[in-house]
C-alpha cells in the first residue's frame, strides 16, 4: 500500500515538470524544421534536447515501475509506455523520438486526475495537428515530386487529413510521408469518435435530467392532489354531523 502511495505521489509531483519538458521537446523538434537554414550547432542542441526529454520520460517510467507494488502487472497494463521507451533505442530516428514522446506524454496526461477529458482531447488534437505538420514537412520538403513545401501547406494537409476530408490538393509522395498520413488519419478518426461520443453523452444526460425533473414535478403534483382530496374528505366528514343535526332540528 505504501509503495502504491509512493507511485501516486511521484506521478502527481512530476506531472507539471514532464508536461513542461514536453513543451521544450516541441520547440526543439520544430526549430530545425521551421528554420531549415539553422546552423549545425543549433541542430545539435535541438537533438540533444530531444534526447534529454525522451530520457526524462524513460526515467519516469523506470521510477514508476520501481514504485509499483505489482511490477509485472504494471508492465502489462503500461505496455504502450514500454514500447515508447524502447522505440527510439531500436532505431534512433527523429520521427521515432517524436512518436515515442507523444505516446509517453499522452499516457502521462491520461493518469492525471485533474486533466478533464475535454482538455485531453483538445490537447491531443492540437498536438497531433502540429507535430503531424512538422513531421510531414520534414520528409516532404526535399522530395522532388512533393507539393508540401511550406508550413502553411503542411498545416492545411494535416487539418484535411485529420478531419478525413482529404481535398487532395496536398498529399505526401514519399513512403515515410504516407506512413505519417496513415497515422494521422487513424488518430483523427479515433479523436472524432471520442468527440462525437461525448456530444451524444451530453445530450443524453441533458434529456435524462429533464425527464427526471419532469417526473419529480409530476410526482409532486400528484402528491398535492392527493392531499387536496384527503382534505376534502376530512371537511366532508366534519360537515356531515352538522348537516344531520340541522335536519333533526328542522
Amino acid at each position: 500500500m505504501n509503495e502504491q502511495s509512493a507511485q501516486v505521489r511521484w506521478e502527481q509531483g512530476t506531472q507539471r515538470l514532464l508536461l513542461g519538458l514536453a513543451v521544450v521537446f516541441a520547440v526543439a523538434y520544430a526549430v530545425p524544421i521551421v528554420w531549415p537554414t539553422a546552423g549545425r550547432e543549433v541542430i545539435s542542441w535541438c537533438t540533444a534536447v530531444e534526447w534529454v526529454v525522451w530520457g526524462a520520460f524513460a526515467l519516469d517510467y523506470l521510477v514508476r515501475l520501481a514504485l509499483a507494488e505489482r511490477r509485472w502487472e504494471f508492465v502489462r497494463t503500461h505496455w504502450i509506455d514500454l514500447c515508447a521507451v524502447l522505440l527510439p533505442l531500436i532505431q534512433p530516428m527523429r520521427l521515432l523520438r517524436l512518436v515515442s514522446t507523444l505516446l509517453l506524454v499522452g499516457q502521462r496526461a491520461r493518469i492525471a486526475s485533474q486533466v478533464q477529458l475535454t482538455t485531453y482531447v483538445v490537447g491531443a488534437v492540437v498536438a497531433l495537428m502540429m507535430f503531424g505538420s512538422l513531421a510531414v514537412l520534414s520528409v516532404e520538403r526535399e522530395s522532388p515530386d512533393g507539393n508540401i513545401r511550406t508550413m502553411g501547406d503542411a498545416l492545411w494537409w494535416s487539418f484535411t487529413t485529420m478531419t478525413t476530408v482529404g481535398y487532395g490538393d496536398h498529399a505526401p509522395t514519399t513512403g515515410l510521408g504516407r506512413v505519417i498520413a496513415v497515422g494521422l488519419m487513424l488518430s483523427g478518426i479515433a479523436l472524432l469518435g471520442v468527440v462525437t461520443a461525448n456530444i451524444a453523452a451530453w445530450f443524453i444526460s441533458r434529456f435524462e435530467s429533464e425527464n427526471v425533473e419532469e417526473r419529480r414535478q409530476t410526482a409532486a403534483i400528484e402528491a398535492l392532489a392527493e392531499e387536496v382530496r384527503a382534505l376534502r374528505a376530512q371537511v366532508a366528514a366534519l360537515s356531515e354531523p352538522g348537516a344531520a343535526a340541522k335536519e333533526r332540528l328542522g
